[in-house]
């Protein structure tokens, strides 16, 4: 596989956000308050800040290792057809996470 001028540009760029997304789960671990998952979202009333705030960070770095991933087919090229396996797999991964939030860790960590 020849890599491309603009595989790696666009490939910088996703391993940038990937270790954005790698650096928040970090942030979670060492928050004093819960973190959020939804933008501009008051979070709900936690039973476990520490437990959730670490389930928190796995979720967010384990997304970043997986986008990472996902963003190597950019290397081969920003017009190469491998390029659908990144986007498509965004998608699903997104997917994926809301529901793990959803279903998992809201349903764990919420006092009631």
């Amino acid at each position: 596989m020849k890599i491309q001028a603009g595989g790696w540009i666009g490939f910088v760029i996703w391993f940038l956000v990937s270790c954005y997304f790698i650096g928040h789960g970090i942030f979670c671990f060492k928050a004093g308050k819960a973190t959020g998952f939804w933008a501009n979202a008051r979070t709900f009333e936690v039973k476990d800040v520490k437990k959730y705030n670490a389930a928190m960070g796995k979720l967010w770095i384990i997304y970043g290792a997986v986008l990472l991933l996902l963003g190597l087919p950019l290397l081969g090229g920003q017009n190469t057809p491998l390029i659908v396996i990144s986007v498509l797999g965004v998608v699903v991964e997104i997917m994926i996470v809301i529901i793990i939030y959803t279903q998992v860790i809201e349903k764990n960590y919420r006092a009631k």
